[in-house]
């Protein structure tokens, strides 16, 4: 991603040096004053929301994490209709060079005010968007363990039976409700035990393979059953 912000970079580059250049080689209106503080009023505002917005993108685009680039994008969207208000309202503020000073200061502080609530909005949302991201991988991390766990010891069963007894774990895993709670913390550290018991009897294939099969299969669906109530 790093490498495609290198070349928005240059687009921005070129975007702003277009802008100046129009902004200092036309003409104005004849026999108006070009450059009065409404004129240096509003490129200030212009130039400000052209940085803003490159620091926008570079948030959105310089990162590693696809995802986070995905969540970005209403950051970046902001930021273009940001970018877009300070040419119009900005440009006005050149374009009528005579208006007050104080009436273009007014309009582009409200305008700026405007684009970073919209903005900052943005970015609370992004954030919250990640915390919950987070707190899914979390719940989610102990059932997805889990069926690997069980489909790594199917490949250490050495008798039909075993495989058999494996493959209902497996399954039991599998379809397993995959968000978690912190008051099932015990029954899967249970759960755990119970897998690690399981994985040494079938590595052994000794005669504790059934009997432990189907207790892990009661402990999966308590623990389904207690999921359902805790929704």
């Amino acid at each position: 991603m790093k490498k495609h912000f290198k070349s928005y970079i240059i687009l921005w580059a070129i975007l702003l040096a277009v802008f100046n250049v129009i902004a200092f080689v036309s003409v104005g209106w004849i026999g108006v004053e070009k450059y009065t503080p409404s004129f240096w009023i509003g490129y200030v505002f212009i130039t400000l929301s052209f940085i803003g917005q490159l620091v926008c993108a570079a948030k959105t685009i310089e990162t590693d994490s696809m995802a986070k680039t995905f969540y970005n994008i209403s950051l970046l969207t902001a930021s273009y209709c940001g970018l877009v208000s300070s040419f119009v309202f900005g440009g006005l503020c050149m374009l009528i060079s005579p208006m007050p000073y104080w009436a273009g200061a007014i309009i582009c502080v409200c305008v700026l005010a405007l684009n970073f609530i919209a903005i900052a909005k943005a970015d609370v949302v992004i954030e919250e968007i990640e915390r919950v991201d987070e707190k899914v991988k979390t719940q989610t991390m102990f059932i997805k363990a889990l069926t690997v766990d069980a489909e790594k010891i199917m490949n250490f069963a050495k008798s039909a039976e075993s495989k058999k007894e494996c493959q209902k774990v497996y399954e039991a895993a599998r379809y397993s409700i995959k968000m978690s709670d912190p008051a099932l913390e015990s029954l899967e550290k249970e759960i755990f035990e119970e897998l690690t018991k399981f994985a040494n009897a079938v590595e052994k294939d000794d005669d504790t393979v059934s009997e432990l099969s189907k207790k892990l299969v009661v402990l999966l669906e308590d623990r389904n059953n207690k999921c359902k109530l805790l929704k």
